[in-house]
């Protein structure tokens, strides 16, 4: 991991925790477990923060 992915993880963490308290809060109960889990697919370690490692990766090959 370079230390700028670790940089976006960590804000990318903390805005992720304040939307799902949003949700929890706004959602009704039984609806929250769906969102919660349609939000960390696309946002999480299978979506948007793979597709971030790969780029930054890809980014840091090709300036070597």
């Amino acid at each position: 991991m370079t230390p700028l992915y670790q940089v976006i993880l960590k804000l990318l963490n903390a805005r992720k925790k304040k939307v799902l308290l949003f949700a929890q809060a706004a959602l009704p109960e039984s609806q929250y477990p769906a969102f919660r889990q349609l939000f960390l697919d696309e946002f999480g370690k299978s979506g948007l923060e793979k597709e971030l490692e790969r780029v930054l990766a890809e980014k840091q090959r090709k300036e070597r």
